[in-house]
């Protein structure tokens, strides 16, 4: 779970073409103001380490980021920001450092890759991309390297960019950078994702590309293809919260605090604009109602990758509709498949493709029914415990016969 705090909630100092919380901008639904006390109670209710969120939270002045980290490291020893790195300076880094603050930077690559994170005009957007990859450079040499978050668009993963990008996750590797999380363009502009998105085959044929350049990296490794593995060998501890059963109207795996100190829930479910209160109870409908439905009307019924995927995150649903299953599910179904033919050759028996997924789907399923969720791993291992029990009995009742 991750507590995400937001002071100035989409306040941001860029504009990204492409940004999921444009929708509440354009409804000016943007605070202007934060109570330190209703957010600091609101975190103590949720009893853990949060992250700063934004927009963009490094817009919080010095000395009310310094008392959050600050507090935060006081109770529960780290806290973390999620940043676009451009407005990071020597007092940000000096705090970083003192407050055990785990730094994410949202970047897309260097240069003209990095232009659909627009800031008003191309030379405002690239002194900020040069800002942002100096900050980077700064953390490394402070021994604090961030994790990075990239979207992949036409700026900077098709077939002539993508030499490029790869070119900077290495010299991000040689500097200590280890972690980078991959998004595909999420819009819910038309306009904007005919401008900017890759099209399906593109987005298959870049995530590949990535993929393969990984086993060159020494310390960088994408999350998302870990997380798919796990996925596949049913072991999802750890993997991003766009796999698991997420009820929109809940967010199970993110906690959202505004600046009020009201609880709300993942961002990238808000397509009206609005930020709706946190629901008291999480339900499981999106993930039944998938499971049920043919893939000719947007759900997943009989397909082998859905216990891996669950129709991925509802912010992304096909036409932004939440009961529909992602409208990246072509691209997901093919790594999937890759994942699992690699997974093959070296051995391994991937759920997908194991008689053994369909005792699986039927008790999570049943438990979803009955409001609960049952991992993966947890329903594995017991089958294991209940397999080594047996062999063991059976190993005994061998032994007193011999001796019979």
């Amino acid at each position: 779970m991750t507590i995400e705090l937001r002071p100035l909630g989409v306040r941001c100092n860029i504009a990204c073409h492409y940004c999921y919380q444009n929708a509440i901008r354009e409804a000016d639904n943007v605070a202007r103001s934060y109570d330190m006390d209703a957010m600091k109670a609101a975190l103590e209710r949720e009893g853990g380490a949060f992250s700063l969120f934004g927009g963009e939270p490094l817009l919080v002045p010095k000395a009310d980021l310094e008392e959050l980290w600050r507090w935060g490291f006081e109770r529960y020893g780290h806290s973390s920001v999620q940043t676009n790195g451009v407005l990071i300076d020597e007092d940000h880094i000096r705090m970083f450092k003192a407050y055990r603050v785990h730094v994410g930077i949202s970047i897309d690559g260097p240069g003209e890759l990095n232009d659909v994170r627009w800031t008003v005009s191309l030379e405002k957007t690239r002194r900020a991309t040069q800002k942002t990859e100096a900050a980077i450079e700064a953390l490394c040499r402070e021994g604090i390297p961030p994790g990075l978050i990239v979207t992949l668009h036409r700026a900077n993963a098709t077939a002539e960019k993508l030499p490029i990008l790869a070119r900077w996750f290495h010299d991000l590797d040689k500097m200590g950078v280890s972690r980078s999380r991959l998004h595909i363009l999420e819009s819910d502009s038309p306009e904007i994702e005919r401008r900017h998105a890759l099209s399906v085959a593109e987005n298959i044929e870049a995530f590949l590309y990535l993929a393969r350049f990984e086993e060159e990296l020494e310390r960088i490794r994408f999350d998302l293809f870990s997380d798919m593995k796990g996925m596949l060998m049913g072991d999802e501890r750890g993997t991003a919260c766009v796999w698991q059963p997420c009820d929109p109207y809940t967010t199970l795996a993110v906690r959202g605090i505004e600046g009020n100190g009201q609880s709300t829930n993942c961002g990238r479910t808000n397509k009206d604009g609005i930020d709706f209160r946190k629901a008291e109870a999480p339900g499981f409908e999106r993930v039944l109602a998938l499971y049920q439905t043919p893939e000719e009307f947007d759900g997943c019924k009989g397909c082998r990758f859905f216990l891996m995927c669950k129709g991925q995150c509802p912010g992304t649903s096909d036409r932004g509709d939440w009961r529909n299953r992602s409208a990246h599910c072509e691209v997901w179904k093919a790594l999937y498949a890759h994942f699992e033919e690699r997974l093959r050759r070296q051995g391994l028996q991937p759920i997908s493709s194991s008689p053994i997924r369909y005792m699986l789907e039927r008790q999570i399923v049943e438990g979803w029914e009955q409001n609960r969720n049952t991992a993966m791993c947890t329903i594995l291992e017991g089958l294991r415990q209940e397999t080594q029990l047996h062999a063991g009995a059976v190993a005994k009742l061998r032994a007193r016969a011999s001796r019979a």
